[in-house]
């Protein structure tokens, strides 16, 4: 009696263990890799208030790998026009960023089933800092609120150290008093 009980105590903690490696930690190494966008789940421990989710695409969540970023900005993220768009960078994000590899698009936004691509070049003034922690992108018209979808692309080189990177989006409207307003943060994750 007292063996099966071992025997079953036993079978039990293996099956829980197993469980947790196969849906914790390792489904990543069972499952394939097929794309770099983000997940469907995400925690934080202590969110700031204000915080607000963008969406965005990456191609290659590797280190070091060429990667191209779409990051949305889609109709129902944006309240106003905008006639400045500034993206803050994190300062340990230690990739070289180029202005002629940056651009403003409309963007068509794919799923299963289609590509993200660009659908028309939006002409814009964008520029870097020296420190590689500010871009600030003005386009020749202000992006109008309306319901098309727009991105800011970036074609770089991923860092060579993994984390997760948050990307903060804030804007300017086209009013006389220039405001800058928070529209949301993308996470961005290398592994």
């Amino acid at each position: 009696m007292f063996k099966k009980k071992l025997l079953s105590a036993i079978k039990k903690s293996f099956f829980i263990g197993f469980s947790a490696f196969l849906f914790g930690t390792g489904s990543s190494i069972l499952a394939p890799r097929t794309s770099a966008s983000p997940g469907f789940f995400e925690y934080q421990w202590d969110p700031e208030p204000g915080y607000k989710r963008l969406k965005y695409y990456q191609s290659s969540s590797e280190r070091n790998e060429r990667s191209t970023y779409y990051f949305f900005l889609r109709g129902k993220d944006r309240k106003e026009d905008i006639k400045k768009l500034t993206i803050a960078i994190p300062d340990y994000f230690k990739a070289t960023i180029k202005t002629k590899k940056l651009n403003l698009c409309k963007v068509k936004v794919g799923g299963y089933t289609e590509r993200t691509r660009c659908l028309e070049n939006i002409p814009s003034l964008i520029e870097v800092n020296d420190k590689q922690t500010i871009i600030d992108i003005f386009p020749e018209k202000p992006i109008p609120f309306n319901k098309d979808n727009y991105a800011v692309v970036m074609k770089i080189f991923n860092p060579r150290k993994r984390g997760m990177f948050q990307f903060r989006a804030l804007s300017q409207n086209a009013d006389e008093i220039p405001i800058s307003t928070y529209l949301g943060t993308w996470n961005i994750d290398v592994q």
